[in-house]
């Protein structure tokens, strides 16, 4: 068993979207998961980008966002959706409401994401 103290999760900050890292290769030994609550402000963005050899599974918990698919397309994501991006899929998301969006995202093989959130240690 592994137990993950709330004293160990790190908050990524980037343009206002704040990436809590739940279990991260900095707090656990998982070879399989990265586990990541993400809460998006109004009006902010995660650029559209790819992961190479991870895929990623996105949990609306909250709110109302847009996901930015590759080509310019656009979907609708909200409460209770579920979305899986493939490694190499294009996926970001966009808060165009007045509250904030949050989502859970589970991305496997881990990545550290502290370096995309430009917090290097």
């Amino acid at each position: 068993m592994e137990f993950i103290h709330a004293s160990s999760m790190k908050t990524f900050l980037n343009n206002g979207v704040a990436s809590e890292q739940l279990l991260f290769p900095e707090n656990s030994t998982s070879k399989r998961v990265t586990i990541t609550r993400v809460t998006v402000p109004p009006g902010a963005e995660q650029p559209r980008h790819t992961h190479k050899k991870s895929e990623q599974i996105w949990i609306a918990l909250s709110g109302c966002g847009l996901l930015l698919l590759a080509d310019e397309q656009t979907k609708e994501f909200t409460a209770g959706d579920v979305v899986r991006f493939a490694a190499k899929d294009v996926h970001g998301l966009k808060n165009a409401s007045d509250e904030n969006f949050q989502y859970m995202s589970v991305t496997s093989p881990p990545i550290n994401f502290r370096k995309a959130y430009g917090d290097e240690k």
